[in-house]
């Protein structure tokens, strides 16, 4: 993994980052062309709460952010692209 660098890294590359960690962590062996931005997470039944924290955990930690209570919600966690949208505006 290559060192985070938020003024670098644009949406697609912080997407590409969440969707790998999801298939590698919580799909393992399931094609990956499954899983896109709008692929519902928590509603879908994918992320379960422990699964949430672990997201957010490396969430916090791979991008240097800080994720509030309130975001760990289906409002901020429950698409890729909902997550991409709560980093891009935290950095």
């Amino acid at each position: 993994m290559t060192e985070f660098d938020g003024e670098k890294q644009t949406k697609k590359e912080i997407g590409q980052a969440i969707k790998k960690y999801i298939l590698d962590e919580f799909l393992p062996g399931e094609d990956p062309e499954a899983l896109t931005d709008e692929t519902p997470l928590i509603t879908g039944g994918i992320l379960d709460s422990l699964a949430t924290v672990n997201l957010v955990l490396f969430v916090e930690g791979r991008f240097r952010i800080q994720i509030e209570a309130h975001e760990t919600t289906i409002d901020y966690f429950n698409t890729i692209s909902d997550i991409e949208q709560l980093i891009h505006s935290k950095l």
